[in-house]
């Protein structure tokens, strides 16, 4: 059976008026900014002081592939299922990144008939939110390096700048650059790198922002440097805040564009959850809450990345309660737990789907034991699963008393999800009482051990000599009530991705931290996680191109 690619079912769709799409949720008309006929953004002040009224779904899911489970598709879909029962829905995403568009996902915007629409556009530059970003976070680049041209009054230890450069795209050669050769006008000599732009501080700090006021306040705290005895020297110091928040005066607001069925659809910054924070802005969040009685946002990969971050770092800081968690499942993930090689996933081994559902348990414990979170399960359902391997996952969440939900929203759009749809809604109206992996007043080193321990299930947490070390001057400098933002492979409860399945007794190295005091948290790095990843050895952008129409080709 032949299948339209994503990009061929987005192509085929006839888009509704943004206005429309804004109207039929009440957002008032003088609120709204068009981006041409199909995008918009919102202005801030649109956001309702009493937005928590109304019940939020945070979407997760057990440890991916290399391709993804597909958790944008059954949160779009999700979305378009509370529609047709007659729920007020909007869903709220992250911005697909141009590093995997053209790596190794080709488009990010879901799939099949479950997208967010203009697919082209939303993968491709979209507003130029990131660029913003980009050009903010290299603004303040350029203003350090100025300031040691320029006389260096501030004393900077060129030999400890911490802020680099970004680029929003998958570029090895940039991780480590020596930059300011040539003549003396040319600039200071230096070890420099680029960050992905989804890695750059910035990015966080607009995530996590809730006003302009505390835009500039939060990027003003970033700290940059160290001064020759080691003090820290900030943005604010090179009085960079001001210009930067200038630069993101338009990129802080909110984007909308719709679904193939017409469901809102608040799409803003794109923090990865392997390397950040991994969650859409809080204010999209709010946004879609102020106009709808149910809000679905998605967290970057598993719930022990993306979910952990949402909960301890954006729901706490925010004093947000999510009233039901959707754990995303796939076939073929389960069967890549039980051993599987990626070139044989399609094929039916029922044995390997069993070896691998301890991961999935593992997920369901992470969410309802350690945050205590209402689950149901979505098993996403590919063309290539067969009937017995779906019940066999079927009749392990009957076992051990689990609620699920076959998701066919990707051939079928909302009409596939209504069952998830209906159980969604029961389980919002169950109480949850949201709890956390650490308290904020522990030790750093001991709420890096605690998530290490109760969400990863590590048997022992090492600290290297230099991170011991970084931890102690992070406390003396005042950051030792930050929360944590563990930096780690998606495809492990470890940090090893080949430590798959529900692993046990394993030991985690911390081998490097460092304070993010915008966005108010310190990031702890683990295993070999890169902040600029490389291409594949087969890009996809070389399945990518354009006709003479300007029809786009290849993006999935």
């Amino acid at each position: 059976m032949s299948y339209l690619s994503d990009i061929q079912i987005a192509q085929g769709t006839k888009l509704k008026s943004i206005l429309e799409i804004a109207k039929n949720s009440n957002i008032p008309e003088d609120k709204i900014e068009v981006y041409g006929k199909y995008k918009a953004k919102i202005a801030l002040d649109a956001i309702h002081p009493d937005y928590k009224k109304h019940k939020m779904i945070l979407v997760t899911a057990i440890s991916p592939t290399s391709a993804g489970e597909g958790k944008t598709t059954i949160t779009i879909g999700l979305g378009d299922a509370l529609r047709q029962i007659g729920k007020k829905s909007a869903i709220a995403l992250r911005e697909p990144s141009l590093g995997p568009v053209f790596g190794i996902k080709g488009g990010a915007a879901g799939g099949g008939y479950a997208q967010a629409l203009p697919m082209e556009d939303l993968n491709l530059h979209f507003t130029g939110d990131f660029h913003a970003i980009g050009a903010a976070n290299n603004l303040l680049a350029a203003l350090l390096d100025n300031h040691i041209q320029q006389g260096n009054s501030l004393q900077i230890d060129t030999r400890n700048i911490v802020w680099k450069r970004c680029l929003d795209m998958n570029d090895r050669q940039l991780r480590h650059i020596v930059d300011g050769l040539g003549k003396k006008t040319d600039g200071v000599p230096r070890e420099d790198g680029f960050d992905i732009t989804v890695a750059s501080e910035v990015m966080a700090v607009l995530c996590l922002s809730n006003s302009i006021d505390e835009l500039k306040q939060r990027l003003k705290r970033m700290i940059v440097a160290y001064t020759f005895d080691n003090q820290p020297i900030t943005a604010g110091d090179l009085k960079a805040e001001g210009a930067m928040a200038v630069l993101l005066k338009d990129a802080i607001q909110p984007n909308l564009i719709q679904t193939i069925e017409g469901t809102p659809v608040f799409v803003h910054g794109g923090p990865f959850a392997n390397i950040a924070h991994g969650c859409n802005s809080i204010l999209a969040t709010k946004m879609a809450m102020s106009y709808h009685d149910y809000t679905i946002t998605e967290a970057g990969f598993g719930s022990d990345l993306g979910a952990e971050k949402f909960f301890d770092i954006k729901c706490r800081n925010n004093d947000l309660n999510p009233d039901a968690v959707v754990l995303v499942a796939t076939i073929r993930a389960l069967k890549k737990h039980g051993g599987i090689a990626n070139v044989d996933l399609n094929k039916e081994n029922l044995k390997a789907l069993e070896a691998g559902l301890p991961n999935l348990f593992r997920h369901i414990e992470v969410l309802t034991k350690v945050f205590k979170q209402n689950v149901i399960v979505a098993i996403n359902k590919f063309p290539t699963d067969t009937a017995a391997e779906i019940s066999l996952v079927e009749k392990a969440c009957l076992d051990k008393q689990i609620r699920f939900s076959l998701s066919e929203v990707w051939g079928k759009g909302g009409q596939g999800g209504l069952d998830l749809a209906e159980q969604v809604v029961e389980l919002c109206n169950e109480k949850s009482n949201l709890e956390f992996a650490y308290d904020l007043n522990d030790s750093l080193k001991t709420k890096m051990e605690n998530i290490c321990k109760n969400v990863y299930h590590a048997e022992k947490v090492t600290f290297t000599k230099i991170v011991e070390k970084k931890i102690k001057q992070a406390e003396d400098l005042g950051f030792s009530n930050l929360p944590i933002c563990m930096a780690k492979t998606q495809y492990s409860f470890s940090d090893n991705p080949n430590l798959l399945g529900a692993p046990d007794n394993f030991e985690i190295t911390v081998r490097d931290i460092r304070i993010s005091a915008g966005a108010g948290f310190i990031v702890a790095l683990t295993g070999d996680i890169m902040t600029m990843p490389g291409l594949p050895k087969k890009p996809a952008a070389e399945n990518i191109d354009i006709d003479e129409n300007g029809v786009i080709q290849g993006l999935m």
